[in-house]
């Protein structure tokens, strides 16, 4: 056990060591090609080679990262050129009709949802009176609903749905949004689109 222990603090400060002294290997150069690595593929490998396989990885890793936030910067570029796109058409809608019927196009035709509704609660009617106060208790609801408030809601199941309450000024009205895809909505999601014709609705409706 000694042995074990004064081999492990010899090798934490060889560690320490190198780590202070990045310039080390270029100094001796020669224990670049000496010193041998454990490969699973390979077998044993040098230290350059080691070191330049981690390069490689290093670099493809960071060549996907800058692919996958490239695809999120368009997709974002998308949604929001389609937010303001959609915008200018409720603000040019003369009634509830016409702007109900732009959302619901504008929406399903680019995302391709199942169903967009303006609901609006009454408290006789109870299953939605108990949507409205405990499935959206925080403004917004993203993710699955049960078979019978798919119904109540949609008139059909659906996947997912996104939620939200409109301003105390509209009544209860809820602004719903569904999907066949049961993932395509989940708790977690970003709601920027979805707060941003929430506000735009709040703005429009009373002056109907």
């Amino acid at each position: 056990m000694a042995n074990f222990k004064h081999q492990l603090l010899d090798e934490n400060i060889i560690r320490e060591y190198l780590l202070d002294n990045p310039d080390f290997f270029n100094r001796f150069p020669e224990l670049l090609i000496a010193l041998r690595l454990s490969h699973h593929e390979r077998g044993v490998v040098s230290l350059v080679e080691r070191r330049q396989e981690i390069l490689r990885q290093k670099v493809t890793q960071l060549e996907e990262e800058i692919t996958s936030l490239m695809n999120v910067a368009k997709q974002n570029e998308r949604i929001f050129l389609f937010n303001t796109e959609l915008s200018f058409q409720l603000l040019a809608c003369e009634d509830l009709g016409a702007l109900r019927q732009t959302l619901s196009e504008g929406l399903q035709q680019e995302f391709g949802f199942t169903h967009v509704r303006l609901i609006t609660v009454h408290d006789i009617d109870s299953e939605l009176a108990n949507i409205w106060r405990h499935r959206i208790q925080n403004n917004y609801y993203f993710g699955r609903l049960t078979q019978s408030e798919s119904k109540r809601l949609f008139g059909s199941e659906v996947g997912s749905v996104a939620l939200t309450r409109l301003s105390n000024e509209n009544g209860q009205v809820i602004f719903a949004i569904a999907s066949s895809d049961p993932a395509h909505f989940y708790p977690d999601m970003d709601s920027l689109l979805f707060s941003q014709l929430r506000r735009l609705l709040d703005h429009l409706l009373p002056t109907f």
